[in-house]
């Protein structure tokens, strides 16, 4: 995998996902949340003395779990035990039940594994409007806990998704200090994707303890150069959750750099999964932005890019309409100067130093067509490279997206009936 060449991490063999950090458990059962033969309840074991930190949706208008996690973390000062996730209903816009069921089934884990409740979160996905079938997810509680085991991280994976069509999951290792250390990570979304920090949840894992200011503000840094870099279809949800567990043996802070890196290999590949999967989705949108004054400003203009409607058709119908990318541009709210911004699509320059390039539009509709389309093309290789050069600034960023097309209507006009 391209995205682990230069660097001491590696994928664990056989995967493993969340589990595959030592001290971890998981399960995923199909408790009756949803009408389809599917999982559809997760839960999430970490070790005694783990600590979690996380980061959720900005929207004004977001579920009930995301003020309990919020609390919760806050009291406890990061100490949290279990994480408990439902699929197929948001529970958000439900009045007060919605906080009474997220507090019935927050309780009714952690009087099963022996915990204070206040170390149980709870995350919910699904559609907006929609509250818990309580009565099936209390009753399907035995079976979860029984079931949590060092294995369980694809089930639990599963039992996440929604419209998802695959799971999202990883799991890479190191040695580091002597010590063999390792990240899991599991992912759900596919559609209302804009997040901002969309129907987005992140769960990542690691075996090694890291104080809680350092693990706080390392999270916050990996998800703001990962999932906050990625768009499908330019909507944030009510339900966004990025929740992150350190827990295990002590290290070394002069390590603690290269443990970042790890998380943000983890949290880039669950992204750019995300992207994959958007609802009607053909490829990945990857836009880098060079020669910015700052990385914000490179990261805005690149998501941009990336969530421009006009710019995800083009794309998907192979047109090298680079007037669409420079205007997106434009329109993002960072100043530059046009007269000093030079465009590419692959590596085809289409403009230089704000004027438009002779190029054989012909070459490029067949390079993008190849990307998008080609027979012998591996999935995670279908991915249309942009590339914009702003000025003579040393940062850059780099967002993900994905083509729109008549799929994503369908799916989307649809979803509820």
């Amino acid at each position: 995998m391209s995205l682990f060449q230069s660097s001491k991490w590696s994928l664990i063999p056989g995967g493993g996902g969340i589990t595959a950090p030592s001290g971890y458990k998981a399960a995923g059962i199909k408790a009756g949340l949803k009408s389809s033969e599917k999982l559809d309840l997760a839960l999430i074991l970490a070790p005694p003395d783990a600590l979690c930190a996380g980061a959720f949706t900005k929207s004004l208008v977001r579920a009930k779990c995301i003020d309990v996690c919020i609390e919760r973390l806050s009291q406890e000062n990061g100490k949290v035990r279990a994480i408990l996730i439902n699929s197929g209903q948001a529970n958000a816009c439900t009045g007060s039940r919605g906080l009474e069921d997220s507090l019935i089934a927050t309780k009714g884990v952690a009087d099963r594994l022996g915990v204070s409740v206040n170390e149980v979160l709870i995350c919910s996905t699904g559609v907006i409007g929609q509250p818990i079938p309580i009565n099936n997810l209390l009753n399907g509680l035995d079976p979860l806990v029984n079931a949590l085991n060092k294995t369980g991280g694809a089930d639990a994976a599963k039992a996440i998704l929604t419209t998802d069509l695959s799971t999202k999951e990883i799991a890479i290792e190191a040695f580091l200090g002597g010590k063999c250390v390792r990240i899991g990570g599991m992912a759900k979304g596919s559609g209302m994707i804009h997040p901002d920090m969309a129907t987005m949840l992140g769960f990542l894992t690691c075996d090694i303890a890291i104080p809680k200011v350092d693990w706080d503000s390392m999270i916050k840094r990996v998800v703001d150069d990962s999932f906050n870099l990625i768009t499908v279809d330019g909507d944030t949800s009510t339900n966004d959750s990025v929740l992150a567990f350190s827990g295990g043996a002590p290290l070394d802070k002069q390590y603690f750099e290269e443990i970042e890196i790890g998380l943000k290999l983890v949290s880039t590949y669950l992204a750019k999964s995300i992207v994959r999967d958007g609802e009607g989705a053909n490829c990945v949108i990857e836009v880098k932005v060079e020669g910015a004054k700052n990385k914000f400003d490179a990261g805005l203009i690149a998501r941009t890019i990336c969530s421009s409607s006009l710019v995800k058709t083009a794309v998907h119908g192979c047109d090298p309409n680079w007037g669409r990318i420079i205007a997106a541009a434009g329109r993002s709210g960072v100043p530059f100067q046009l007269d000093n911004t030079s465009l590419w699509i692959g590596p085809f320059q289409l403009m230089g130093m704000g004027l438009p390039l002779e190029f054989n539009s012909v070459l490029i509709r067949n390079y993008m067509r190849t990307k998008i389309k080609g027979k012998n093309v591996k999935l995670e290789d279908k991915t249309v490279p942009i590339k914009l050069v702003i000025g003579e600034g040393s940062q850059q960023a780099i967002a993900w997206g994905c083509d729109l097309s008549d799929e994503y209507i369908r799916i989307n006009a649809d979803y509820t009936t």
